[in-house]
């Protein structure tokens, strides 16, 4: 499933937050959306998944058009995981990840022996069948992002939104998390705060400043020292991993 974003615009007042963006995620794509904190990603991704009206533009996910569909049927074919996940009532984990079978329901309808392969196929792919009985307000932040991972794979998407969802976790979770996503077979857009982990993981960057896509490419072509200079208003040098081979940063002093 192919995602096509048309020239999308958010205005929030006077204020234009995200302005003609277009992008593209095609063929499975993992795609890395990266830029400096009030450049609008966020924005532009809640546009993206509903969350937010814009002021125009288009969102197609292959023929499906995403802005007038109803949010179940958008919820079938899209998954979010967003940055923070805390909640007023708690519920066991596994009945967190049984939330994500919610868009393939009808109204009252019970869970099936189906849903409930499901669920435990999910709760086994982030490694937490053993907290299935769990609170969910007593695990640790890595473990709640990976119950999270695990109902938006229990909706069983054929596309995946990451909005940021690795930036306040330890390095452990942020491997863990984007290991998972990489392995599923579909096309993947995410906001990443840190840009070592968008060059070893995306395929295609897009780079936002002030609302706007400022350069797109693959990460070795868009991640030098000149742009990050540019975007991120701090110097660097670039190199090679000795032991991956992936492009890494240096940060060496801000402008």
């Amino acid at each position: 499933m192919n995602l096509n974003v048309e020239r999308l615009s958010v205005s929030f007042g006077e204020a234009k937050i995200v302005q003609e963006v277009s992008l593209r995620v095609q063929n499975k794509q993992f795609v890395g959306l990266i830029g400096p904190n009030g450049c609008g990603k966020s924005t532009l991704l809640k546009s993206i998944y509903k969350v937010i009206k814009p002021r125009h533009g288009e969102v197609f996910l292959s023929e499906l058009n995403v802005i007038k569909a109803s949010p179940k049927l958008v919820a079938r074919k899209l998954g979010v995981v967003g940055q923070f996940n805390e909640l007023s009532f708690d519920f066991t984990v596994r009945e967190m990840v049984a939330m994500g079978r919610t868009p393939h329901k009808g109204m009252l309808e019970n869970d099936s022996q189906q849903d409930a392969d499901i669920v435990s196929a999910a709760l086994r792919k982030v490694n937490l069948e053993g907290h299935t009985g769990r609170s969910y307000n007593s695990l640790s932040g890595g473990e709640k992002q990976r119950v999270i991972l695990a109902r938006v794979l229990a909706q069983q998407p054929e596309f995946m939104i990451l909005d940021e969802p690795t930036n306040h976790l330890d390095i452990k979770y942020q491997l863990q998390i984007l290991n998972i996503v990489r392995k599923l077979d579909i096309g993947i857009l995410a906001a990443l705060h840190d840009l070592t982990l968008a060059a070893e993981y995306c395929d295609y960057l897009y780079v936002m400043k002030e609302g706007r896509v400022a350069a797109s490419g693959v990460p070795e072509d868009i991640l030098t020292k000149e742009l990050i200079r540019e975007v991120f208003d701090v110097e660097c040098e670039t190199y090679r991993n000795p032991v991956t081979g992936a492009l890494g940063i240096a940060y060496l002093e801000t402008k």
